[in-house]
C-alpha cells in the first residue's frame, strides 16, 4: 500500500449524490465527494451545513436517504462495515466522557470497545499531552484536556481513516500546533484525515483539499489557492509613500487602471484582480523611489468562504 498524497493512491472515501433529511426537511443535499490515502481534507460550513450529519453517515450512526458513502470500498451499509469500521477513529465536536474514570480508564475502556490493546493506552495519554494526568479524574480535566483525551481515543487502533469533528475546542496555541504536527506525521504514514473547523485561518495552509458546504450542498472543492482564483476576489494592495508622494503615487495607480484610496495613516491601498497583476509589478518597480514599502495579500480561506456566503455562486473542483 502506497503512502503520501500523490494521485496514485488508493481511494478510501466514496460519497456520491449523499441526501439525508429529517422529516420533509433536507439537510445533506446531493453530496459527492472523494478521499485518497494520505490526504487531509478540511470540511468547512456554517453551523447547520450539514458537515456533522456528513460525519455520521459515514460512520453508519444514521442512514443516508439517497446516494452512496462507501469507505476503503465497502458500503457503509453493507455486511462487512463493522470489520472496516475498525479502521476509522472519530472525535466527534462533543465529546462524551465519564467523570468519575481516570484519564487512562476512559482509554482503556473505548479500547475495549474497538478490540484494540488497552497496553498502548499509556503511550497514546502521553502522545497528547496527558502523560502526567493520565490516573487523574476526568472531572479534574480542563475542556482542552477533555479534548486532547478525545483525540487520544480516536487514535485508538492505528486507525487509516481519522474523521475529526472541531478537533481543536478548546486547545490553547501550542497545544494546536503540536496537534497539527501529529495530524502531519500521520498523514505522511498513509492516514486519511477528513476535519472539519469553522477556524478557517487555521486550517487554510495545513490540509490538501477543501470541501465546503452551505445549506446541505457541496458549494466548492479544490485546493485554497485553486478556490480563490475560481471565487475571482482580488487580492490587496498597501503601499506607504515616502513623505510628500501619496498624490503621486494615487495618481500612477489610478493611470494603471486600478482605484486607489488613501487611508487615515498615510497608506494607500488598492485591489487587483487577476487581469492587473504585471501591470501592477511595473507600477510598483517606477515608484520604487516614491515608496517605503508594500505589501500584497492574497485572498485567505476566510475571504473565500464569506463571498460565498454573501451570495456568490461558484464551484471549483480541483485535484
Amino acid at each position: 500500500m502506497s503512502t503520501g498524497a500523490s494521485g496514485l493512491n488508493a481511494v478510501v472515501v466514496e460519497i456520491k449524490d449523499v441526501v439525508k433529511r429529517y422529516g420533509a426537511m433536507p439537510v445533506v443535499r446531493g453530496v459527492g465527494f472523494a478521499c485518497r490515502e494520505g490526504e487531509m481534507i478540511g470540511l468547512a460550513g456554517h453551523n447547520g451545513a450539514g458537515k456533522s450529519t456528513l460525519f455520521k453517515m459515514m460512520l453508519g450512526i444514521i442512514a443516508a436517504d439517497e446516494g452512496d458513502i462507501l469507505l476503503f470500498g465497502e458500503p457503509v451499509r453493507g455486511r462487512r462495515f463493522r470489520e472496516v469500521r475498525r479502521a476509522i477513529g472519530y472525535l466527534p465536536e462533543h465529546v462524551a466522557l465519564y467523570d468519575n474514570l481516570s484519564g487512562l480508564e476512559t482509554l482503556r475502556f473505548f479500547a475495549r470497545l474497538k478490540s484494540a490493546d488497552p497496553a498502548r493506552c499509556k503511550g497514546l495519554l502521553e502522545c497528547v499531552g496527558l502523560g502526567e494526568a493520565m490516573h487523574r479524574a476526568v472531572r479534574e480535566y480542563s475542556k482542552g484536556m477533555r479534548q486532547r483525551l478525545g483525540f487520544a481515543q480516536a487514535l485508538i487502533g492505528e486507525p487509516r481513516l481519522l474523521l475529526l469533528d472541531e478537533p481543536t475546542n478548546g486547545l490553547d496555541p501550542e497545544a494546536i500546533h503540536g496537534f497539527y504536527g501529529m495530524l502531519q506525521e500521520l498523514r505522511a504514514a498513509g492516514t486519511t484525515i477528513v476535519l472539519s473547523s469553522h477556524l478557517l485561518a487555521e486550517i487554510q495552509s495545513r490540509v490538501d483539499r477543501l470541501v465546503i458546504m452551505a445549506s446541505g450542498k457541496l458549494v466548492a472543492e479544490g485546493t485554497v489557492t485553486a478556490l480563490a482564483t475560481a471565487s475571482g476576489l482580488p487580492a490587496r494592495l498597501m503601499v506607504t509613500p515616502r513623505e510628500g508622494a501619496r498624490a503621486r503615487v494615487s495618481r500612477a495607480l489610478l493611470a494603471a487602471g486600478f482605484v486607489p484610496q488613501e487611508a487615515g495613516d498615510g497608506a494607500v491601498r488598492a485591489a487587483v484582480r487577476a487581469p492587473l497583476r504585471m501591470a501592477l509589478l511595473r507600477v510598483l518597480a517606477s515608484l520604487s523611489d516614491e515608496l517605503l514599502e508594500y505589501t500584497i495579500t492574497e485572498p485567505t480561506l476566510e475571504d473565500v468562504f464569506l463571498s460565498h456566503q454573501r451570495g456568490t455562486t461558484w464551484v471549483e473542483r480541483a485535484a
